[in-house]
């Protein structure tokens, strides 16, 4: 199957669908490791060429590395796009000598001259020095550390900071999915007129939008993992649990009529939306690649548009711009939890 490509700077391709690596850090259970490797062969061969990943993600840069340092053919065709997520407490002193150190120890995990794209994460966007480290990593880029230089759930505002000081973010990582389309509201608008692409996680709301929460009652936040208490706030602010449920609903409709499943149908729905490049699919096993690969090949009509937003006109907007509610949580559920929430921002 050749899947569809997207162009995000002159020479620089990737598929549509990009191969996600958080879950391959240990939170959301043990990790195989020849099972992981063998998972990396099959989503390349498939012809999905991109992985993300993070700094922060314990172990995955190195994971990948050694993936593609016993595959060289294969890895001179993947792209991978990792995360510099300074830690929290680091913010407020962060130094050109310690970005410099950083990135070069993502270099030598992964084992590449040239890191294809670094996505900065900033967790306090009140504390200063988000903008003198872009401009460190600009820096970087131009001795060639660095191909593309991108973020992570900056909002629009700070996007027009960092272009005022000279800073081109490439793309900016952002939540999007059926149940938050807050992207849709400045930044696409603002990503279209500045030559700017979203990569897109979320898609699935860390497994809510799936068959086995459809019918089931609501779990309360007694979850398993960090990620689903993320997505379960999100649902309670897009409407709740009922308003899940007939979400599920008319997903599983549309997914009948093209024979797959609600999830393939949420990914494909974020793939339509205007100024989307490409969603990250979290894979912890290659169990869903043949649905990943039907999210990047199918197309919804106006029938299966109109059943979505019949629900949609439900929602209840999310507040804010792109991770604004997510930074503000601090006064509902303390600074620790906010941290903790958001220790993998993509």
């Amino acid at each position: 199957m050749s899947l569809e490509q997207v162009t995000l700077a002159p020479g620089y391709t990737i598929p549509r669908l990009i191969k996600g690596g958080w879950q391959l850090a240990g939170g959301h259970g043990e990790i195989e490791r020849a099972a992981a490797l063998a998972d990396m062969d099959a989503y390349v061969a498939a012809g999905i060429t991109a992985f993300d990943c993070a700094d922060i993600y314990t172990g995955v840069e190195q994971l990948i590395g050694d993936w593609r340092r016993a595959h060289p053919e294969e890895a001179a065709r993947v792209r991978v796009h990792t995360k510099f997520v300074p830690d929290l407490s680091a913010l407020a002193t962060l130094g050109a000598r310690e970005i410099e150190r950083l990135i070069d120890r993502s270099r030598g995990r992964l084992g590449v001259e040239t890191l294809d794209l670094v996505q900065l994460h900033w967790w306090d966007l009140a504390i200063p020095g988000w903008i003198e480290t872009a401009r460190t990593l600009a820096a970087l880029r131009d001795r060639g550390w660095i191909r593309l230089l991108g973020g992570t759930n900056f909002d629009t505002a700070s996007l027009r900071a960092l272009a005022d000081a000279g800073v081109h973010m490439r793309t900016m990582q952002v939540q999007y999915s059926v149940l938050d389309d807050r992207p849709a509201r400045q930044m696409a608008p603002w990503a279209l007129a500045n030559g700017m692409h979203l990569l897109c996680y979320g898609t699935v709301a860390g497994g809510f939008l799936a068959e086995r929460w459809r019918g089931r009652p609501d779990p309360g936040l007694a979850l398993a993992n960090r990620s689903l208490v993320k997505y379960k706030l999100i649902i309670d602010d897009a409407g709740g649990w009922d308003f899940l449920q007939g979400l599920l609903d008319a997903l599983a409709g549309v997914a009948a009529r093209h024979g797959t499943d609600i999830a393939t149908i949420a990914i494909r729905h974020v793939l339509e939306q205007e100024g989307v490049a490409a969603a990250i699919v979290g894979v912890r096993h290659g169990a869903h690649l043949a649905a990943h690969l039907r999210a990047a090949s199918l197309a919804l009509d106006a029938a299966d548009r109109a059943a979505l937003a019949a629900v949609l006109a439900q929602r209840r907007p999310l507040e804010g711009d792109v991770y604004r509610l997510e930074r503000d949580r601090e006064g509902r559920h303390g600074r620790i939890m906010k941290y903790e929430l958001s220790r993998a921002p993509g």
